[in-house]
C-alpha cells in the first residue's frame, strides 16, 4: 500500500530482496519510510494520493502483466488485485499475504468492507498465505468459498544476519547508556500500549532508574501521553517517535515488549528475539504460545504484563540460546520465497 516501516512492508521488501524482485507502492509516505537497497527496483504509483494509486496501478502494472508472480500483502490491495486478475486484466499469477486476523480485529462497517473485498478479489487468487495456523482457521471459517488447498500456513521471514548487523550500529541517542524497557509500533489501539504504560506504572516506584522507551508514532500519542502524566510518569514515558532503525534499542534495552491486543503476528518480536534475552509478549496472536524463551501473558492485563516485566529483567543474560536458535531456522527470506514458489507448483 505504501513504503511505511511497518511489519506487513518489511515482510514484503525481504522477499523482494530475496527473489532479486521490483517492488511497487500504490503512495509513497510522508516519513517512516522502508529502507530500501539502491539495488531493489522500487516504482510509486503516486506520490500522495492513494486513491491516486489504485487507479495508477493499472498502468504500473502493464510489464507484470503476464509471466510473472506477483504477491501483495494488504486485503484490499489483494482484493483489487484479484479483481484484475478475474477480469482478464492480470494473467500472472497471484499469491496474497493476509497481514493480520480482520474478522476477529475489526467490526462492524469495516469488517463488511473487508468481507465485500474478499468475496470479489479472492476468488480469483492462486495463493493465500497465512502467518499462522490460528489465522488460517479463521480465514477458513469466514471465506468458505475459497478452496482449502490455496491457503497455506507460512510464517514470517527473517533476515537475521541483517538483524543483528543493524543491532550494532548504536548512534548518539543518550537513552541508549540508559536502563529502559522498549517496545515499537504504531501508536494505536490495537498495539496496547496503554496497557503497557498502565504495567510501567506498577513497577517504576521499585525501579527509579528505568525508563519506558515507546518507539513509533500514530493517533494514539497525545492519549498516551495524557495517561503517562497521570501516572506522574511523564519524564520517565519517553515517545520517540518513529525511529529509523530500532534494532539498537531493542538490543540494549532491560527488556523488550510486545503489548499487543491483536495481531496477524508481530515481526517486531522475532527481532527482538534475535537480538536481546529478555523478552515479553502478549498471547496477541497465533504461534505465539509456541516460542521459547520468552515471557507470555494475556492480552489487557496491566498486573500480569508488570510480573512479567520484573521476571524479564531478573532473568537477563540467562538466554535458552538453542531452543531460540532452533526456533528460528528456516526464516530466511530466501526460503520464504522458496516455499511460496514451490507451494504455487
Amino acid at each position: 500500500m505504501s513504503d511505511e516501516a511497518n511489519g506487513a512492508e518489511n515482510v514484503l521488501l525481504m522477499a523482494a530482496k530475496a527473489s532479486k524482485a521490483p517492488i511497487l507502492f500504490l503512495k509513497k509516505s510522508d516519513n517512516g519510510a522502508l529502507q530500501i537497497p539502491e539495488n531493489t527496483v522500487c516504482k510509486y504509483a503516486s506520490q500522495k494520493s492513494m486513491v491516486a494509486g489504485f487507479l495508477k496501478l493499472i498502468k504500473l502494472l502493464i510489464p507484470y502483466r503476464k509471466g510473472y508472480i506477483l504477491m501483495s500483502t494488504h486485503p484490499y490491495l489483494n482484493a483489487y488485485l484479484g479483481v484484475l486478475k478475474g477480469i482478464g486484466y492480470l494473467k500472472s499469477q497471484l499469491v496474497v499475504r493476509e497481514c493480520t486476523s480482520v474478522f476477529s480485529r475489526y467490526s462492524g462497517l469495516k469488517k463488511l468492507s473487508y468481507r465485500v473485498a474478499y468475496q470479489l478479489g479472492y476468488p480469483a487468487v492462486n495463493l493465500v498465505v497465512c502467518q499462522t495456523d490460528q489465522m488460517k482457521t479463521q480465514f477458513l471459517q469466514n471465506i468458505p468459498f475459497i478452496d482449502s488447498r490455496k491457503v497455506i500456513v507460512l510464517g514470517n521471514p527473517l533476515d537475521i544476519s541483517q538483524t543483528i548487523h543493524m543491532s550494532q550500529l548504536t548512534d548518539s541517542d543518550p537513552y541508549l547508556t540508559t536502563d529502559y524497557i522498549c517496545a515499537a509500533g504504531r501508536l494505536i489501539p490495537e498495539k496496547g500500549f496503554s496497557v503497557l504504560i498502565n504495567a510501567f506504572s506498577r513497577i517504576a516506584e521499585k525501579y527509579p532508574g528505568l525508563n519506558l522507551l515507546l518507539l513509533g508514532d500514530g493517533p494514539e500519542k497525545k492519549k498516551l501521553k495524557r495517561l503517562a502524566t497521570t501516572f506522574g510518569l511523564e519524564d520517565r514515558i519517553v515517545f520517540k517517535g518513529w525511529v529509523s532503525n530500532p534494532l539498537p534499542y531493542f538490543k540494549l534495552a532491560k527488556v523488550c515488549v510486545v503489548s499487543s491486543i491483536k495481531e496477524g503476528f508481530p515481526n517486531v518480536l522475532l527481532q527482538m528475539l534475535t537480538i536481546n534475552t529478555a523478552v515479553v509478549s502478549t498471547l496477541c496472536a497465533g504461534g505465539i504460545n509456541d516460542i521459547p524463551g520468552i515471557f507470555k501473558v494475556e492480552v489487557n492485563n496491566a498486573d500480569e504484563l508488570a510480573d512479567a516485566l520484573k521476571l524479564a529483567m531478573l532473568s537477563k543474560g540467562k538466554p535458552c540460546c538453542s531452543l531460540i536458535e532452533k526456533y528460528l531456522q528456516g526464516r530466511d527470506p530466501q526460503t520464504y520465497v522458496n516455499s511460496i514458489l514451490e507451494s504455487l507448483k
